[in-house]
């Protein structure tokens, strides 16, 4: 009897897919069931062949030998995962498979690195299309009695594969050319370039900024207060003297209302999470880093099957979607959302009407709860606080718009402007599962009931001096809004409209940002990220064109028509091959130099040259200037060990037996002995009392009375 073999991207996708279809029967590397063959890749197991392999020429990095312009892009299989690839490949040839069934993420990257598989092992049977954006056991089902022609999506392989191929030409080509040139570990990239010339760019900002010192003038009329301003209702005084005299004139007057004017507003609920808005909130809130918040993001969707998929772009639900609201709502019915989703239901409430929108809907709809009932306790801290971020923007979406009155009152003394605002709250709408307000709402006053024409005596003025801010430097939060949205930085009005989707997609700006910092391109100071003097030279060094947000932007646009099949892959490759050509030529005839600023005395034990110390994410290390070495070594790293004395976060220096925990209190301890010390102390972790509850838990669904409050102990002991 004849089988269809399926392609999950992940062993655990494999297996989960693997149980619903009823493939019980290990093999090697895969699944077997009466009707089904399930295996799996491990992410990508064939990528696209390096220089090395088209001629030896390559194995040596030399200017002469750019660009390198194989004329047919060849694949490899990646090493590291041969076994794996045999063992698929084998699944492929078998003569019992009659067909396929790609499973793979259901996106650009998922179908590239099932079609790598298939074109390098040569597969030529049948090919079926599962496209689901959740895990469960219903869409799994659904999906599988709903597959579609693999032929249907051979346009979103040409795109995958055109980006892959032009990232290799460009990368490739001007990294070595970078490297080279100036004898540095050097690199580029179509995203990865311009998103670091946007902090270099507001790092010379700050620097070029020049503070100037102003002045604000308040007066405390008794039950609130009014600050000055001037006929362009500007409060800002850059004159001390005239602020010290526009005080001394109302010391002790009466301020007389002129106008009292109240308007009533309405906030619609926030648009539902998209990838890079999700990563966005998680980084303020938590400090999440954007491949943080997607890691959570995937075992939330693979593992407990609680989320949709998260590799969307898009904010907006499809019409289709809608009748099953009314489930997942019941699904997210546990603990302080319980009366909220009652209500709901109850009132038969429908989703904010914005929210559904099938023609701003590409691959997949927004990110939402699955129907699926989870349990919090089987949840780490982590997992725990992006699905509750989640589950309250759903709600939300659910309840009328927060309604409030504005008053703003103008005021008059000794010929001076002033004025005087507050809010009124009238229904707090969405709000109520919000359950927090803006910063800009807790700063607003509650002013009195008050007419025109009534009068206030000024019981004491203030004189405020401040000073001018330069620009933020980006934190990953707002990093991820500027790659998001990089108009900002396009001079030409005409050309803003080419900008497209951004740089790079939701999927890969997490990954962007890691390699900034792990290049030391980046370092972070706090919150935010702090180009270093490697970024700041490499950004002086890349040809102009490549550091411009334009020119990726116009990329994933044309990458995109090809999905469509609204062009050409043949003339989109033609037309980069030219434009690399193009940047070697730059950089090699460039005349600008680089220079090592931050080399040590200390000696490489591999190749003798001296070692350079640079700031990594979580520390201090010293690396070897020379690439082809690639020595590197930990100095100090930053920890979440706790000190005894202060019971702050410690560091460690050193490597091996040396490993010692310091702390800026004083206090120092070797390593080994500072475990020691822990795990003879008494009392069970965080991990043991989950274990324990998960083993002893009587209520299954988790939203009994005692699973509810042991949910809540292991969140608080969590933050």
């Amino acid at each position: 009897m004849s089988k269809t073999l399926v392609l999950a991207e992940k062993p655990s996708v494999g297996r989960e897919i693997a149980r619903v279809l009823g493939c019980r029967q290990s093999g090697n590397g895969c699944l077997i069931g009466p009707r089904y063959i399930v295996t799996w890749a491990l992410g990508h197991l064939v990528e696209l062949a390096q220089p090395e392999t088209y001629g030896d020429q390559y194995k040596t990095w030399s200017l002469e030998t750019l660009p390198m312009m194989p004329e047919k892009m060849e694949l490899t299989v990646i090493p590291q995962t041969s076994k794996q690839y045999s063992a698929v490949k084998k699944l492929l040839h078998d003569p019992q498979v009659s067909s396929l069934v790609i499973a793979t993420d259901a996106g650009r990257e998922g179908e590239l690195v099932a079609r790598w598989i298939l074109q390098k092992a040569g597969f030529h049977k049948p090919i079926q299309r599962l496209w689901i954006s959740s895990q469960t056991d219903r869409a799994i089902r659904d999906g599988f009695a709903h597959l579609r022609d693999g032929r249907d999506y051979i346009n979103l392989y040409q795109s995958a594969q055109s980006r892959a191929e032009a990232d290799w030409l460009v990368g490739l080509n001007v990294t070595r050319a970078l490297t080279c040139k100036h004898n540095a570990q050097l690199s580029a990239g179509r995203v990865q370039t311009p998103t670091l010339a946007m902090i270099v760019r507001r790092e010379e900002e700050i620097r070029r900024f020049t503070p100037k010192n102003y002045y604000n003038v308040r007066a405390d009329l008794g039950p609130f207060f009014a600050a000055w301003h001037d006929a362009n209702r500007q409060t800002a005084l850059f004159d001390k003297q005239k602020a010290q005299d526009i005080v001394d004139k109302i010391k002790g007057q009466t301020f007389r209302i002129t106008q009292v004017k109240k308007t009533d507003k309405s906030t619609p609920p926030p648009m539902l999470y998209d990838l890079t808005e999700l990563q966005r909130d998680a980084s303020k809130q938590y400090q999440y880093s954007p491949k943080q918040t997607l890691n959570i993001m995937q075992r939330l969707y693979e593992n407990h099957k609680a989320l949709t998929y998260p590799r969307t772009d898009s904010r907006y639900l499809t019409a289709d979607i809608v009748p099953t609201l009314p489930e997942r709502l019941r699904a997210i019915s546990f603990g302080e959302f319980s009366p909220l989703v009652s209500e709901v239901l109850r009132n038969n409430r429908t989703i904010y009407k914005a929210c559904v929108n099938n023609a701003k809907v590409s691959d997949h709809h927004a990110i939402i709860p699955t129907e699926e009932r989870v349990n919090l306790i089987n949840m780490n801290n982590d997992e725990k606080r992006i699905y509750l971020m989640v589950v309250k923007r759903f709600l939300m979406c659910f309840f009328p718009h927060y309604q409030y009155r504005t008053i703003t009152a103008e005021l008059e003394a000794a010929g001076e402007r002033f004025s005087a605002s507050g809010r009124e709250e009238i229904n707090l709408g969405f709000k109520r599962v919000q359950n927090i307000r803006d910063e800009e709402e807790d700063e607003e006053q509650v002013l009195p009931s008050f007419r025109q024409g009534d009068r206030y005596s000024c019981k004491n003025t203030l004189l405020k001096e401040l000073k001018t801010s330069p620009p933020a430097r980006y934190t990953e939060a707002t990093l991820l809004s500027a790659m998001e949205n990089p108009s900002q930085f396009i001079e030409d009005k005409q050309m803003k409209e080419y900008i497209g989707g951004g740089l790079g997609t939701p999927a890969t700006r997490a990954d962007i940002i890691e390699k900034l910092f792990s290049s030391f391109y980046v370092e972070k100071q706090g919150t935010s990220i702090v180009p270093t003097s490697k970024g700041m030279q490499l950004i002086n060094l890349v040809p102009q064109d490549l550091k411009e947000p334009l020119l990726t932007a116009k990329w994933e646009r044309r990458l995109e028509a090809i999905s469509r099949g609204a062009e050409n892959k043949g003339a989109f490759l033609s037309e980069i091959r030219s434009y690399t050509r193009v940047l070697v030529k730059n950089v090699a005839g460039s005349d600008v130099k680089y220079v090592h600023d931050n080399i040590t005395r200390e000696i490489c034990p591999e190749c003798g040259k001296f070692l350079l110390m640079v700031n990594s994410k979580k520390g201090k290390m010293l690396v070897c200037q020379d690439r082809e070495c690639g020595y590197r070594r930990n100095v100090m790293m930053q920890t979440r060990m706790r000190c005894p004395n202060c019971h702050k976060s410690m560091e460690l220096y050193g490597e091996g037996d040396n490993r010692t925990y310091v702390c800026r209190c004083g206090f120092r301890q070797k390593a080994d002995k500072m475990f020691a010390e822990k795990k003879n102390q008494k009392g069970a972790s965080k991990q043991e009392v989950r274990r324990y509850l998960n083993q002893q838990k009587k209520d299954e669904s988790g939203t009994g009375a005692f699973a509810a409050a042991w949910a809540k102990m292991l969140e608080e002991q969590g933050k």
